[in-house]
Parts: structure tokens; sequence; C-alpha cells
């Protein structure tokens, strides 16, 4: 897993902004890399278009899910990569502003891994991409899938 990209998808440039600025206070060794809507994930995931290029676009170890998105929203995207046998070992983790249950109960039935509130502020955004990171990177154990 070290060495492969955490995947962001999010519209939101400040957000990812934020997020870039906190991987490097949290020395996160995974580059990080950018989609902006549920689409865009897809494409990135089936090496479709502009991510054709496996070198350019290699398969993340993780995908940060917004669920607010243009052109598919995020449900629809972890829809798709949950049904997507070359794609579901890939966990995901909605990290969302919303704090409703009903998307909470939604996104599990829909198959994601994690769901994380976004931090209030920077120092916790911090500690937060620390902790996920500590998780998915050091302590579980995930499947190997295809490259």
């Amino acid at each position: 897993m070290s060495g492969q990209p955490v995947l962001m998808a999010d519209d939101d440039e400040d957000d990812c902004l934020l997020a870039r600025k906190a991987w490097g206070e949290a020395k996160v060794a995974n580059p990080l890399r950018f989609v902006h809507d549920g689409q865009e994930l897809l494409d990135y995931l089936r090496r479709a278009g502009k991510y054709s290029n496996p070198e350019s676009s290699p398969r993340p170890a993780l995908i940060l899910l917004d669920l607010n998105m243009p052109r598919m929203d995020g449900r629809a995207a972890l829809k798709h990569i949950k049904a997507d046998p070359e794609l579901r070992t890939i966990p995901v983790v909605v990290m969302t502003t919303s704090k409703a249950e009903e998307d909470v109960v939604r996104t599990y039935d829909l198959g994601v891994n994690s769901f994380v509130t976004k931090p209030l502020t920077f120092d916790q955004l911090v500690r937060t991409v620390r902790t996920m990171m500590e998780y998915w990177f050091v302590l579980v154990r995930i499947p190997k899938g295809g490259q």
C-alpha cells in the first residue's frame, strides 16, 4: 500500500486545498490525488479518457469520497464501485459534511468501509488524516487489487 495514491473525490476546491495541506502536515507517505465528481472518479478507476495511462493514474490504495458532487454524486459512484468486481476491494471512506443518519445508513448499505464527518478545524483535519492513514495502512489488511 505504501506508495499507492489515495484518491480524493471532492468538488470543493477549498476542501481539496486543506486536505493537501493536512496531508503534508500529517507526513503521509502515500501521494494524494484528486477528482472532482463521481463520473471523474469512475473514469479514473476504469482508466477511461484522460486517465487511460496506468502510470499516471495508478490504482488507489484508498478512496476518500464526498457525497454531494455535481454530475454524479458520491452515493451513485459508491454504488458503481462496490458493484464492480475489479474495484470493490478498494476501501472507500465517505468524508463529508453530512451528519444525517440517513446518509450514514445508506452509504453503509451501499458498501462503504467507513463514514467520517469532515472536521471543522485544520488541526482536527490533520489528526483525522493521521488516524485514517494509520488505520488503513498500518492496522488493517486489505486484499491486493489489480493494477
